[in-house]
C-alpha cells in the first residue's frame, strides 16, 4: 500500500506545478499559492518567493511550513481527487550556499521563462525539506508515507 501510495504521490507531485503553501502569520495559519520545482539530492520542494510576499517573512519567522499539492478539479467528484500534504521546514538559500545552484537549476527547469525572476534583488530561494507526507489518492484511499520513499519515486 505505500508503494503504490508512494507512486501515485510522486506522479501528482511531477505533473502539478502549483502548490498551497501554509505559513504561521502572527500564529494563526496563512495560506498561499506558490509555483514549485523538485530538488532530489538532497530532496526539497523549491519555491522562488519575493521578499513582498507576506509568506516570505512568514518563512523567515517560523520555518514549519506545510503544502498542498492538488489534482486540479475536474468532473470527478471533490473528495475522489488525489492530493498531497507534505509538512517540512522551509530554509532560505543564499547564493553560495551548495544547495542553491542545483534548486535554481531545477526551478529554471520547470519555469523557463521567469529566470528573469533571479536578477531581481528581492527574489530568493527556499528549499522546504519534507518531514511527513500524507497522501490521499482518491475516496477512503490515504496513507502517511516517508518522505524518503517520496523521494525514491521521484527519482525513478
Amino acid at each position: 500500500m505505500k508503494e503504490e501510495s508512494a507512486r501515485s504521490a510522486a506522479a501528482l507531485v511531477r505533473r502539478c506545478r502549483v502548490a498551497a503553501l501554509a505559513t504561521l502569520r502572527n500564529g494563526a495559519p496563512s495560506v498561499s499559492m506558490v509555483p514549485y520545482a523538485l530538488t532530489l539530492d538532497p530532496f526539497a520542494v523549491i519555491v522562488l518567493v519575493s521578499e513582498l510576499a507576506a509568506h516570505t517573512a512568514e518563512m523567515r519567522a517560523d520555518p514549519r511550513v506545510a503544502l498542498l499539492i492538488a489534482e486540479p478539479e475536474s468532473d470527478a467528484q471533490p473528495h475522489e481527487l488525489a492530493r498531497v500534504s507534505i509538512q517540512g521546514t522551509a530554509a532560505s538559500l543564499s547564493r553560495d550556499d551548495a544547495r542553491s545552484a542545483p534548486a535554481r537549476a531545477a526551478y529554471l527547469a520547470r519555469f523557463s521563462d521567469m529566470s528573469g525572476l533571479f536578477d531581481l534583488g528581492d527574489f530568493h530561494l527556499f528549499a522546504i525539506a519534507p518531514a511527513t507526507v500524507r497522501v490521499v489518492a482518491g475516496f477512503a484511499r490515504a496513507s502517511s508515507i516517508a518522505p524518503a520513499l517520496l523521494a525514491q519515486c521521484l527519482a525513478h
